[in-house]
């Protein structure tokens, strides 16, 4: 009989995992991978829709198209993780392996930010970022603040290209100069791991005219009075609030008793988890990268 492999989670770590293990074994190998979305989508794409750039389906591409040999896709929602049996329950029926691949990601909780649901959109979902491009679709010139409400996030150099965006789309609508734009987060630079990076985007920020507020915390956001509410008692207006949400463990994960303190512990150089054959990759981890498609891929 086969190897059976189970890979929980088609992103970029579930789908590199998934092809180098075909690449490696062909048929030799029998792989499941299981999501419960139909498409995959790259997270910069997000941002491609959210200003018009592309529609959601041109952004998306078919698991269907998924041609490796000794793979199976199977679209379904993972219910429970036994990591002790190797064994889980999905809407779809149970699955048991040799070797157990956890590679669902993170999930986005919104409501972790008081106030920005009812007054701000999040634009790291698809569904947040239709909704973004209806509110900018809507703007008429004011003050739009991007912010980052906790950390970890995803994709660490996406608020700053929001930024750059925001300021493109007002600069063709002839909105610019009657509107703010300001950035907000809680990191000391805009993209930590590179401070090359930081440093062309800060001088890029002050070139645009953009506002850099680093270190800031945001605790609420209030929707009468249409500002932000930061850690240290301060507050910042706006008229359109883009934010990245809270990230957190999928509540399949937690409940399986994998994550200790938010995340996924696994062994720096495997990738194990402290259960035997059963391995953890990409933002679902706490390894200590940054949470980025390119990081789960490597």
């Amino acid at each position: 009989m086969s190897t059976q492999v189970l890979v929980l989670g088609a992103g970029f770590g579930g789908l590199e995992v998934a092809a180098g293990l075909s690449e490696r074994f062909g048929a030799d190998i029998e792989v499941t991978l299981i999501d419960r979305n139909e498409h995959f989508m790259f997270g910069f794409s997000k941002l491609d829709v959210m200003f018009g750039r592309l529609t959601e389906e041109e952004a998306s591409h078919p698991y269907s198209q998924l041609d490796k040999p000794g793979v199976k896709h199977v679209r379904a929602a993972v219910l429970s993780i036994d990591p002790v049996a190797k064994r889980v329950e999905t809407d779809s029926g149970s699955f048991e392996a040799d070797y157990l691949v956890v590679a669902l990601g993170a999930d986005l909780d919104p409501s972790a930010t008081p106030g920005l649901l009812e007054c701000g959109h999040e634009y790291y979902s698809v569904a947040g970022a239709l909704a973004a491009r209806r509110a900018l679709n809507d703007f008429d010139g004011g003050r739009v603040v991007i912010g980052v409400t906790s950390t970890p996030f995803k994709c660490p150099p996406a608020p700053s290209e929001t930024a750059f965006l925001v300021h493109d789309l007002l600069v063709s609508r002839g909105l610019r100069e009657r509107s703010e734009i300001a950035l907000v987060m809680p990191l000391r630079t805009p993209v930590p791991p590179v401070p090359a990076a930081s440093e062309a985007l800060l001088e890029a920020f002050a070139e645009r005219g953009i506002a850099w507020h680093p270190q800031k915390v945001i605790e609420r956001l209030e929707p009468a009075s249409r500002e932000l509410v930061l850690d240290d008692g301060t507050t910042m207006p706006f008229d359109l609030f883009l934010g990245v949400p809270r990230h957190v463990v999928p509540k399949v994960v937690a409940e399986s008793g994998m994550a200790l303190e938010g995340w996924i512990p696994v062994d720096p150089l495997t990738l194990q988890t402290s259960h035997p054959d059963v391995f953890a990759i990409g933002d679902v981890t706490s390894v200590g990268t940054p949470k980025a498609g390119i990081f789960a891929e490597g």
